[in-house]
């Protein structure tokens, strides 16, 4: 999943390179590059951190 981020990344940079002034550049990365980006790995990353969760919640004794 990781090389897919890279590769995303990789090829938004190429695109904001090609515009023609530094802030097209900036926005171009920024919100095809970063924020789709961080949205996909935030989504894809849930049951992950649930499962953490869950598992470090297990491993505490109850107190009660």
């Amino acid at each position: 999943m990781y090389i897919v981020a890279c590769a995303w990344l990789y090829v938004t940079v190429l695109m904001a390179l090609t515009e023609p002034n530094i802030t097209a550049g900036i926005l171009t990365f920024a919100l095809y590059g970063l924020a789709p980006l961080a949205l996909m790995l935030w989504i894809v990353g849930t049951p992950v951190r649930r499962r953490r969760k869950k598992s470090a919640e297990d491993d505490q004794p109850s107190r009660k």
